[in-house]
């Protein structure tokens, strides 16, 4: 009797299942057939033929005796065909060959979107960023001055130093270009000469034999006949050497109160204190009690000028 009792059990426990996931299921057919009947059983949208029914104009009622005035119809243009003209200059009221405007605003969006190449690569910008940012990290602190601040105070520094040959080239090249004296070409030339001087008094020798050699050329008679392909690449190592050993001479004192502080905290057993933390204080007071900046920036300046 137990044991029938229970498949009795058993068997009630399976129908109820069998009845809870058939119903839904069960449910969900019957709905989609009524959904399915319902829409064959719809009549179709009827359809509408655009015509195009063409306005009627009323004829214009007169009266006897009465004239019937003109009709006046809209004035007819000729079709003229869209041109579009670039002015490449001319000459002016003097005769002289003086470049457009157009040609102008090229060259000086040429100029601008090169701008950032040319500051990092032709000028002081780089030994300028490179010192400062030593500067700061021998300070123990990497993100004070910010970036933004360093970026900018060696910007307005390369200005200050790359200031007497900028108007050499102002005075020799883009005013006469401008006044139409000289064309692109000749400005080009022109402006290369102030360049290549200030590029020349900052590049070492080794440097420069360095990318004479690896050009595979003959050597040029004298330093002044240097492609500008060869200088340039020489420049900038020139410029990465200069800013590292500036660094270096910064780092040392600011090594050597590490060094102490460190020895002074095992001395007293204090393991557990950061020497960084301890130094920082004596680092920037030392920094600030020698002017440390003016000293730095007045460093950078002097350099250009050896």
């Amino acid at each position: 009797m137990p044991k029938r009792s229970q498949v009795s059990k058993r068997r009630v426990w399976l129908r109820r299942a069998f009845v809870i996931v058939t119903l839904p299921i069960a449910a969900l057919a019957c709905g989609w057939l009524s959904a399915s009947l319902t829409a064959a059983g719809a009549d179709p949208a009827p359809t509408t033929t655009s015509s195009t029914v063409a306005p009627a104009i009323a004829a214009p009622l007169t009266t006897p005796g009465v004239p019937t005035p003109p009709t006046v119809s809209p004035p007819t243009t000729a079709g003229s065909d869209a041109s579009v003209s670039i002015d490449f200059g001319g000459t002016d009221s003097s005769g002289k060959q003086k470049p457009a405007q157009s040609i102008i605003i090229i060259l000086l969006l040429t100029v601008l979107a090169v701008a950032p190449a040319l500051l990092v690569m032709l000028t002081s910008f780089t030994r300028i960023v490179i010192v400062l940012s030593l500067t700061r990290n021998a300070l123990g602190l990497p993100s004070i001055p910010p970036n933004q601040v360093v970026i900018g105070l060696s910007l307005f520094l390369s200005l200050f130093v790359m200031a007497p040959t900028l108007s050499k080239i102002n005075d020799v090249a883009l005013q006469p270009m401008l006044d139409g004296k000289i064309d692109f070409s000749q400005a080009y030339d022109r402006a290369q000469v102030p360049l290549r001087e200030f590029m020349l008094d900052q590049t070492r020798r080794g440097e420069l034999n360095l990318f004479i050699n690896a050009s595979g050329e003959k050597p040029p008679a004298s330093r002044e006949k240097v492609p500008m392909s060869t200088l340039i690449p020489a420049f900038i190592l020139s410029e990465l050497k200069t800013a590292f050993i500036i660094g270096f001479v910064i780092f040392i004192p600011f090594l050597i109160i590490d060094l102490v502080v460190s020895s002074t905290l095992m001395s007293m057993g204090m393991f557990m204190l950061p020497p960084v933390l301890v130094s920082l204080p004596f680092k920037l007071l030392l920094f600030v009690m020698v002017d440390g900046w003016a000293l730095v920036v007045s460093s950078l300046i002097t350099s250009f000028h050896h």
